[in-house]
């Protein structure tokens, strides 16, 4: 049947920044179609733990912080924790806003270290590990809107994620022929901690409220079918690209 082409039975899924937000969604996404999940956390991750094993999934958690270590060996501990990897979610990320005229060189390092850097060298990780097992696997990147658009007071954030779409390019380019699929997903205007600023001032939360066709803040449960449909078979010949998860933001 197609739709056994969606699910993830006793696959294993890396999800980085899984503690909250839209990382707890991702992962628990992924499990709900039969994934076990590597979860990758700061701070806390007990209760994307809870909601993982609750489906009757296996949950490793690996604590890291990627912005001072984009190259922590979080592949190595997920296949020690699960025996196995085959999808990667490049999540983790975080924004800090000031005018492009203050912006500090110590904010632009640690957004584009975690933000794009960390992404790098983790499917780099996981690709060497499919390689070397003659096998394929699944990178999937969580981009954003802002990869098409400039935005304002954000300028690695900005610049971060248009270097995710140019990076899923360039990495589908080399790992397409390895059976491994590079893609990302592009959220739009989220209920997750990087937004509550712009929520909380009502003249430009309604301002962008008036711009969404769907008429309503994006969800982070919003991507779980996104992010299945780019970890499973369903998604067999989709290389490269971004799939916009946006209530019809960018068609305006």
């Amino acid at each position: 049947m197609v739709l056994d082409d969606f699910k993830l039975t006793d696959q294993v899924a890396l999800v980085t920044g899984a503690g909250k937000g839209l990382g707890r969604a991702l992962a628990v996404g992924l499990a709900e179609a039969g994934a076990h999940i590597a979860g990758v956390y700061r701070t806390a991750c007990d209760e994307t733990r809870r909601q993982v094993e609750a489906l009757g999934r296996r949950f490793h958690p690996i604590q890291a912080d990627l912005a001072a270590n984009p190259t922590a060996p979080v592949v190595a501990q997920a296949l020690k924790g699960l025996g196995r990897l085959d999808i990667l979610v490049n999540n983790a990320g975080t924004i800090r806003r000031a005018p492009a005229l203050d912006y500090s060189e110590r904010d632009w390092d640690e957004v584009m270290a975690l933000n794009l850097k960390s992404g790098f060298f983790l499917s780099q990780a996981a690709a060497r590990h499919w390689v070397a097992q003659g096998q394929g696997g699944k990178i999937i990147f969580i981009a954003s809107i802002l990869a098409f658009q400039g935005g304002i007071l954000i300028p690695p954030y900005t610049a971060s994620k248009h270097g995710t779409v140019g990076l899923v390019r360039l990495l589908s380019n080399e790992w397409a022929s390895k059976g491994i699929h590079v893609n990302a997903i592009a959220p739009g205007y989220m209920v997750t901690d990087s937004t509550e600023a712009l929520r909380e001032d009502p003249v430009r939360s309604q301002t962008i409220l008036n711009r969404i066709p769907a008429s309503r803040w994006g969800d982070p449960d919003d991507l779980k079918g996104a992010v299945v449909f780019l970890a499973s078979r369903a998604s067999s010949y989709v290389h490269g690209e971004t799939l916009v998860v946006d209530g019809g933001w960018l068609g305006r």
